[in-house]
């Protein structure tokens, strides 16, 4: 009894010690996931947890969303889960998204799995039209989605109507013209068939290189009134803050560049932005919620830290993660050449084995044909045998006639003595008698020499079928097939090891590849800013071809607006607009605290509307550093 009680106790207790968990659900985008959680779980718990399950190691790019009463919020990493406004019912959502944007996607992020989810992040973001995208540049943007789903464009596989399905343009772009979906997607395919030879993660980055060119990429607007109530739009992105007209989100009224930025401040609904320019008016404005501050505050802290982050030698962490990336790249290039390798071999060896098919084919037509002809001789053979042995009798018979013809001549003669009467009758029977062994002889001489042509003739076509017996004899004594023994390509002079065992690849990696390695990547740019011209030129070209079909009356206030921009800045992008400002913020840091190559161009950011002054100014070359913090204080909220 004893014993029962205290192995009930002891249950109850183990049952306590466990933890109280609730579930919670993640929704990626391309993915959901579902957790156990503990209650006293803060918000980096969960993160740490979904990045660790997503093998992601950039995780300073990203944070879990959620919403709250038509408010987007951001879970704070110090924070319990539980305790912030969300849901109580489970599973829990949220949202693992990207919250803060890279300058340059090409050199920032690392990781494969950054590069997806930020692909296909903003490709949704262009499709729900919260990212303004050009006609032609849309249809660029679609071939490369298309080569990083389908792969290499095959006329056998990908038929006309392989796109029907697929979500590739914005619903505007659509509207804004005349065409059919079979027009759109025979745009699209003669694109996608360019793209031969890039793998999905290439085709991925391509979309990101092109996407970040965007005027409103990685910019989140929030509505603010300035301090005589005019309605605007707050911008936050990677580069600094931009004031926007509600009409025009493309083009920013003025702007702050996160280095000429020194302190940014709030008091209840009450933003102020002071100038590193003290010469500079401090601007103030307000925003509707202080669930709003909050969240622009946190936008600023986070892109600001950012900013900085890049403008600094990397970690050892980001350090370690680029030379794995490296390696992997260089890998998969060597892994890429090696297919592409056997693919090669393996077309020639399919192009043998057709041609060897398509010989062996007309050496058996034409020994179908030799055969025919020689059954053909034989049967002309029989024939003129049998003629001639007709012939042959009919001239033994002649003969036989022609000597009883002479027998009764003799005959004739011998009594043609009786009487005048009876010798003149003897006279011309002989006659007629000499007359006709004479026809008779002229006709068996005649049937003799053709009996001799038949039999030349018979001879000649023995003759021909043993010239035909011959030359069948040749044709099935020939090797259909030649020897079949491929000799490899040889492997690159460059390649030091490179052995293939199996199923299993060995490399080994020397200063001598790297070197050489880093060689093509500075030649691939420089083939790559060929390859921008050049597709420049098929933008210009794609848009003065559909401009014809397109209805004024359905283009939206942003396409009147990017048209104006186009035509007033001319093929310039923003990145290009960008690299034209001063270097500021890397003249402020120390040249130990620089990193990358000198040629290397600091991005800032200074947009600035062609009717409206901008008050804002960019450092000169010989302000001494200054640091930066205290870069933004809270005061009460």
């Amino acid at each position: 009894m004893a014993g029962a009680i205290a192995s009930r106790m002891s249950f109850s207790s183990l049952k306590r010690k466990q933890p109280k968990t609730f579930t919670v659900r993640i929704v990626t985008m391309d993915a959901e996931m579902e957790f156990n959680c503990e209650m006293k779980w803060k918000g980096k718990d969960l993160f740490d947890l979904v990045c660790r399950t997503l093998g992601l190691r950039e995780t300073w790019f990203f944070g879990l969303q959620y919403t709250i009463k038509d408010t987007v919020a951001w879970l704070k990493m110090d924070k319990k889960v539980l305790d912030h406004d969300v849901s109580k019912e489970e599973p829990v959502t949220f949202h693992f998204l990207a919250k803060f944007y890279p300058e340059n996607a090409e050199e920032e992020l690392v990781q494969e799995i950054t590069q997806h989810l930020f692909f296909l992040q903003v490709k949704k973001q262009i499709l729900d039209e919260k990212i303004y995208c050009p006609p032609e540049a849309s249809v660029l943007l679609a071939s490369y989605a298309v080569q990083a789903k389908y792969g290499d464009y095959d006329p056998s596989v990908h038929k006309r109507g392989f796109l029907a399905q697929e979500e590739l343009l914005p619903k505007r772009v659509i509207n804004l013209y005349q065409m059919t979906p079979e027009m759109w997607e025979e745009r699209i395919t003669a694109w996608y068939a360019e793209h031969r030879g890039r793998a999905r993660d290439e085709a991925e980055m391509e979309y990101l290189k092109i996407a970040q060119d965007l005027e409103m990429y990685g910019v989140n607007y929030f509505a603010i009134r300035n301090k005589k109530g005019t309605e605007l739009l707050l911008g936050v992105d990677a580069l600094g803050l931009h004031i926007y007209d509600p009409e025009n989100r493309l083009t920013p009224k003025i702007s702050f560049p996160w280095n000429e930025i020194r302190n940014i401040s709030y008091s209840d609904k009450e933003f102020t932005i002071k100038p590193l320019d003290k010469k500079i008016d401090v601007f103030k404005f307000n925003s509707s919620k202080l669930r709003v501050n909050k969240l622009i505050l946190q936008l600023c802290i986070g892109n600001h830290d950012l900013f900085m982050r890049r403008r600094k030698a990397d970690s050892l962490e980001v350090q370690q993660m680029k030379a794995q990336a490296r390696e992997e790249k260089a890998r998969k290039q060597m892994e890429r050449q090696r297919l592409a390798r056997e693919k090669q071999m393996r077309e020639e060896a399919e192009r043998t084995r057709d041609e060897l098919e398509r010989r062996l084919l007309q050496m058996k037509e034409e020994a179908t044909m030799a055969n025919e002809a020689l059954m053909r001789s034989e049967e002309t053979a029989d024939l003129l045998a049998e003629k001639a042995q007709i012939t042959e009798e009919e001239a033994k018979l002649l003969a036989q006639k022609a000597a009883e013809a002479e027998q009764e001549m003799q005959r004739i003669k011998a009594t043609a003595i009786r009487t005048e009467e009876e010798k003149r009758l003897m006279e011309q029977k002989v006659l007629e008698a000499e007359v006709l062994a004479l026809k008779m002889a002229e006709e068996s001489e005649r049937r003799a020499k053709e009996a001799d042509q038949l039999k030349q003739d018979l001879q000649e076509a023995r003759e021909a079928e043993r010239r035909a017996k011959q030359k069948l004899l040749e044709i099935t004594t020939k090797p259909t097939y030649p020897p079949m023994n491929p000799i490899p390509a040889p492997l690159p002079p460059d390649i030091t090891s490179f052995n293939l065992i199996g199923d299993s690849l060995s490399f080994d990696f020397k200063d001598t590849d790297m070197k050489r390695l880093s060689m093509e990547i500075e030649k691939e740019k420089v083939e790559y800013m060929e390859k921008s011209k050049h597709l420049q030129e098929q933008l210009n070209e794609l848009k003065t071809e559909i401009e014809a079909l397109k209805l004024k009356e359905r283009e939206t206030a942003l396409d009147i607006l990017h048209n104006e921009n186009s035509d007033r800045s001319g093929t310039s992008s923003k990145h290009n607009t960008i690299k034209k400002t001063a270097q500021a913020a890397e003249r402020s840091l120390s040249p130990a605290g620089r990193r990358g190559p000198p040629w290397q161009p600091v991005i800032t950011a200074l947009w600035q509307d062609a009717a409206a002054p901008v008050p804002t100014r960019l450092e000169s070359p010989e302000l001494p550093g200054r640091q930066l913090g205290p870069f933004i204080c809270a005061a009460r909220t």
